[in-house]
């Protein structure tokens, strides 16, 4: 009888390269990432984020008449020359973004190789990266049962430092509940904006309920799903017992080539939910096998689902 589980293997490689996790090379990886997202979403971000101001904002908007009280570095003194009228110049200014990245970090999030959290650390500051480039304002949170812990909102590009320092210790422990902890991150933040769920979305409670927590508070959500390739066919043969990395719950089962075969068609059919659902509900989905490099998984993201644009 065999026990199947990688914990010790993960645990053992996750000490070994977190210190390094964010290490001069991935730095770099970050710069050129944020210098092809300003390449394709120059002349896009704009016009999609205008709010309409009045003051020293980014581009002419309208008129309206003068009021005692108004600052005269706005009148429009070529009206006046021409018309004796006092119109104040109103614009229109980018209103910054709200960003809030969330990482899974239950205990299934441990497993794999590379472990499918140091992944998602790597995705994350990736996306803050971009996010904090552009000036938009970025939180990070963790999550499983329920929100772990929390970055406070920040902004500009040398504030990566402080996102890496979040997520450099983030460990994967306990269970996982989309619903109950998404609930309790849309009650805490009531500036919406883009909410970016990094998760392997092993929820046995659905993980439906806790997509929905975002889309029904009004967060405009995006969906990365980590997926370690080995999850669809483990190295398993013979008489195993089965431990469910979160709960301990175990099965004893014979594994044959035929029963491989069948889970394989599971999994596949999971994802396929998984993108179904996100697709039903116009929710911006993305799978991310931990084999392709961070950073090509991210410019992917970025041409394709026009995050952060």
């Amino acid at each position: 009888m065999k026990l199947f589980g990688r914990r010790q293997k993960s645990e053992k490689k996750r000490s070994a390269s977190d210190e390094d996790l964010f290490d001069e090379e991935m730095q770099r990886r970050l710069e050129v990432l944020a210098l092809v997202a300003r390449r394709i979403y120059r002349g896009r971000q704009r016009a999609e984020r205008r709010t309409r101001k009045t003051g020293a904002g980014i581009e002419f908007a309208d008129h309206r008449e003068y009021a005692p009280g108004d600052d005269f570095r706005y009148l429009d003194l070529n009206v006046y020359q021409r018309t004796g009228r006092l119109l104040i110049r109103l614009f229109e200014e980018e209103e910054d973004l709200s960003v809030y990245v969330i990482v899974d970090t239950s205990r299934s999030m441990e497993m794999g190789d590379p472990p499918k959290l140091q992944y998602a650390k790597r995705i994350a500051a990736a996306l803050s990266y971009v996010a904090l480039a552009n000036l938009d304002r970025v939180s990070v949170l963790g999550f499983s049962d329920q929100m772990e812990t929390r970055l406070a909102p920040t902004r500009g590009k040398n504030r990566i430092f402080k996102v890496f320092e979040f997520l450099r210790p983030l460990e994967a422990k306990g269970e996982t509940d989309m619903k109950t902890a998404l609930r309790t991150f849309a009650a805490q933040n009531k500036r919406r904006g883009i909410a970016i769920l990094i998760s392997d979305l092993y929820d046995p409670k659905s993980f439906e309920d806790g997509i929905n927590q975002l889309r029904y508070a009004k967060f405009d959500p995006y969906v990365l799903h980590v997926i370690d390739p080995a999850d669809a066919r483990p190295p398993l043969h013979g008489d195993v017992r089965l431990v469910d990395h979160e709960t301990g719950e175990t099965r004893e089962v014979t594994v044959t080539p035929r029963i491989l075969e069948k889970f394989a068609k599971a999994h596949a059919r999971y994802q396929q939910q998984i993108e179904e659902f996100c697709g039903n509900k116009q929710v911006n989905y993305h799978a991310l096998p931990t084999n392709v490099p961070f950073d090509e998984a991210v410019l992917r993201i970025l041409r394709e689902g026009g995050l952060l644009a």
